[in-house]
């Protein structure tokens, strides 16, 4: 059985590619395939995209959505939809009204990119600590730790805040 669908898999990307460079028209809708899989009964329009490594997809499949330009139609506006969502998020607005501004409800420290960390060693020591964490002008992932054995508690907490807010200025 695992043979068939290999074979059945690489026969619908041969008709995938055979269809999008016999049809011109496909060439048309980036991001768009047909699929036609008559072993499998399997008929309709493959959306498929990425952003930023992250892969999206969708099928619409000809009877479920009415018929062949039916189906066209509603991959063609999911398409458009997807990439409009994306395109806002990679514009610099937030993902939401509150992204980044407020804490999270799941937020215990009260200050969002400051979290208290417990680390256990594999000998079973625990290491307890503030992290702040943020993202920096190039795109990286940033954060710096301040120990609660060496700071107690109060102060580590306050450090973190404070590298935090600086990050954020700039500084």
């Amino acid at each position: 059985m695992g043979v068939e669908r290999k074979e059945a898999d690489l026969s619908a990307q041969v008709v995938c590619l055979a269809l999008s460079t016999l049809n011109p028209q496909l060439s048309t809708k980036p991001g768009i395939t047909r699929l036609d899989q008559a072993s499998v009964a399997t008929h309709g329009w493959q959306v498929r995209l990425r952003w930023k490594g992250v892969r999206f997809g969708r099928f619409f499949s000809d009877s479920a959505w009415g018929g062949r330009e039916a189906a066209l139609l509603c991959a063609e506006r999911y398409r458009d939809r997807l990439l409009a969502g994306l395109e806002r998020r990679g514009s610099g607005s937030s993902a939401s009204s509150r992204s980044h501004t407020a804490p999270a409800p799941r937020n215990r420290s009260g200050v969002v990119g400051v979290a208290r960390i417990v680390q256990r060693s594999g000998a079973g020591v625990e290491y307890h600590f503030w992290q702040a964490s943020w993202t920096s002008p190039e795109g990286r992932r940033e954060m710096v730790r301040f120990s609660v054995l060496k700071y107690g508690e109060e102060e580590a907490w306050q450090l973190a805040c404070e590298a935090r807010r600086r990050a954020m200025l700039g500084e």
